[in-house]
Parts: structure tokens; sequence; C-alpha cells
């Protein structure tokens, strides 16, 4: 069972963000293994979904674009479900939740049904299930109509906030809904983990939580800084994984789709571009990769190289500045007040960065002196090895994958730096 919240970081009690409450996700933490560096490979959900159900990354399907729909996968490629499916497992999606797909490329039959009790008795399945309410949707009131239901509304004298948001109200409060949210999604899981006991089927059912992208606040979800890329992960195999575990590797998403493979006991195929992260085929990375190119009305190519301690981001498009998209406008509360506090001459030098009318062509953060990507060291003098380390690891990646957002950027004339 792999649930899939929709839009989040790591802001859950198990790895240590205060004022929100987590306790079923903590409880499945407990039970299992924390992953503490997993990266989704793009910031949003159409091509991280596309990357995670392939296995491969959006940039070789050409499907790294948010909702360009009708992609033909290449050759020999197919959804992982298809794969399960061919093994004897019964697909399902949704499961009395959300039965988001958000998926580029032409599929048929990419699950068998709607719900796990669909399976003949005894099948082995894989469910897949999205729990949609940390994004921002105009349904019943969004996160304001989570934060009305919530017994407990979470205080917003008592979040911590990014140091790039400004202390004020309007921000406080913003970010306290986005943690009722949370609160909201961990009630599901209790109620998913609670029918698993019910049905009998927990000890032998694997369950993976993970994020589909990163959150959904300003410089977080359509960004390639750690808010919009870094995601929860939690996996419970009862019997197999060692409870109670924290793991510090650096992971990327395509590789929980080559784990659920494995644990499948399926041939992996030999196209995947993620590998096991369990078991005694796991193998650990060095570095994780992620691209940004279109989401909805704006085109802004951006990659990015991150290793254990340090990021590189370029940006090919740097004349964009951090030009959000209309939805996003429509949708972030803190941004009409980030720009009136600009206005006024009351923004300190990190939370002006938002507003910048034009990114640097390349970024480089030690991530453990700067976590939060404040300190551009791309022009430091004693950071040039570094600098040219990264630059190289994005240089292959990008060949190795063919980048096709890059390259039809070049077929279709797009101005790049």
């Amino acid at each position: 069972v792999w649930i899939m919240a929709e839009d989040i970081s790591t802001e859950l009690g198990c790895y240590g963000h205060p004022a929100v409450k987590t306790p079923m996700l903590d409880g499945l933490a407990r039970q299992g293994t924390r992953y503490q560096n997993a990266f989704c490979t793009a910031p949003s959900c159409t091509p991280s979904r596309n990357a995670m159900m392939t296995g491969v990354y959006q940039t070789r399907t050409d499907t790294q674009d948010q909702r360009r729909r009708g992609v033909v996968l290449p050759k020999g490629m197919k959804p992982i479900t298809h794969w399960l499916q061919s093994a004897g497992y019964y697909t399902a999606l949704g499961c009395g939740y959300s039965g988001k797909t958000d998926l580029n490329f032409k599929v048929s039959r990419l699950f068998d049904g709607k719900d796990w009790r669909g399976r003949e008795p005894g099948q082995p399945f894989f469910a897949q299930i999205t729990l949609y309410e940390t994004h921002r949707l105009p349904e019943a009131g969004g996160w304001g109509g989570i934060r009305a239901q919530s017994r407990d509304p979470v205080d917003p004298a008592e979040v911590e906030l990014p140091p790039y948001f400004p202390n004020h109200p309007v921000c406080r409060e913003d970010w306290a809904m986005y943690l009722d949210a949370m609160e909201f999604v961990d009630a599901q899981v209790g109620n998913i983990l609670e029918r698993l006991e019910n049905e009998g089927i927990a000890d032998n059912t694997v369950v993976i939580f993970s994020g589909d992208n990163g959150r959904c606040h300003l410089r977080g979800k359509c960004w390639l800084y750690e808010g919009g890329i870094h995601v929860p992960l939690i996996i419970r195999w009862p019997g197999e994984i060692e409870p109670n575990t924290v793991n510090d590797d650096l992971v990327s998403m395509v590789d929980i789709s080559a784990t659920i493979l494995d644990i499948a006991k399926i041939p992996l195929p030999g196209y995947l571009d993620g590998f096991p992260i369990l078991g005694p085929r796991a193998k650990r990375r060095d570095c994780i990769f992620a691209a940004r190119d279109l989401i909805d009305e704006v085109m802004d190519h951006i990659r990015c190289a991150r290793t254990d301690r340090y990021k590189y981001i370029r940006n090919y498009t740097p004349e964009n500045g951090y030009n959000e998209c209309m939805y996003v406008q429509n949708n972030r509360p803190m941004l009409s007040v980030i720009r009136e506090l600009h206005a006024q001459g009351k923004l300190n030098e990190a939370q002006q960065l938002l507003l910048t009318e034009m990114k640097p062509e390349e970024e480089l953060y030690d991530l453990q002196a700067d976590p939060h990507e404040l300190n551009n060291l791309a022009l430091s003098a004693e950071h040039r090895t570094t600098l040219k380390e990264l630059r190289t690891l994005l240089d292959r990646w990008i060949a190795d994958t063919n980048d096709k957002g890059l390259e039809r950027a070049k077929t279709l004339g797009q101005p790049m730096q």
C-alpha cells in the first residue's frame, strides 16, 4: 500500500517539526524506517508522478511538463502497475480516497479497480492511495475548511517559519493551516492502517508513506529548493524492516518504484533509473537529481544536483526571476503580504529573495551550514572545486537522460542562457 500525500515536505512530528501533532505517522515510523533524505525528481505533481509510475526520470521520457498530455512512452517502457499485473498482482487506485494519477503518458488499464477488495481470494495486491487535503484546493474552503473542522487547531504563535518568510500574522496563520492539513492527513493514514488491521492483513502488507512533491508554499512547490523536492518517506515491512530505524541515505523517489518491484520479486527492467533501497540488492546514491520545466503557463527550465552536503542549481532562464503561475499567485496568501511589506521597506535580505526579478545562472548551497539555501556560494573562490564537481555531475545526468525538456526548448527556439 503506497500512501501518497499531496504537496508536503517533512513537517511531521517524527521529523522533529514543532507545533504539528501526527501520532499515526509517528507510530508508523516507529514500526518501520524513516528516511531523512528522500527527494522527488520534480517539484510538481505531474512530472514527479510520471517518474514514480515508470521508475524513470521524467526528462528521459518527455513527461517533464506539468499536464502536457498524450505522451507515448519510449518503446519497452511501461508503468510499474503493468509489471505488477503481469506477476499476478491486483492493482487498486484510491481505495476510498483520491483516485488521482495525473500522468502525461497514454496508457490502458493502469489499475485493475478502485479498491483492493476487488481482488480474488488470496491474490496479492498493490494499492496507490492519494491523500489530497494538503493540496491547496478551493473546495469546502481549502485549508481554512480543514482548520474549521479541527478540534485542536495549530496555534499560529507556536509555528516555526522558514527565515525567508516574514514574521507576520497572515504568514503564521497560513503555515498553521498547512500543519492542520497535515494533521488531517495523519488521521486518514490512521484509518487506512486500522483497515489493514481489521482485515487481518497488516502483518503481511508493506506500507509506504511519502509526498508526491514538496510543500504548497512559496519557495516550495514549483522550485528545486529543499521545500520543493524534499519529501517524507516512511516504510513499514513487518518482519523484514527493523522497527524504529532512521536512514540518512540519499533516496530518489524513482528508487521507490524499483523497490516495490523488488519486494514483489519481479525482475527489474533494465531501463529503470531507480534501484532498490531495501534488501540484498539495495544500493546507495552519492547524488540525487531533479528538474523543473513547464508549470501551467510558466516555462522555467531549472536543473539541480544534490549531494549529502551541497546543492547545485542551474537556471537556464534566469530572466524569469521567481515568476509564479497564476494558480500559485491566487493561492498563496503570503505573497500579497510580502509584496506589501517590500513596498514599505520592511523585509530583510532573506525575505526579499522571493521577489527577485533575475535569478542567478548558478546557485550553490552548503546545506549543512545553510539548510534554508540563503547564501549562494557559486561565486565563492573557496567553493570553486565543489562547484565544478557538481556542474560535472549535472552535465553527465543531462547527457545520460538525453534531457527532453532542454531538447524541447531548443526545438521550440525558447530563449535559454
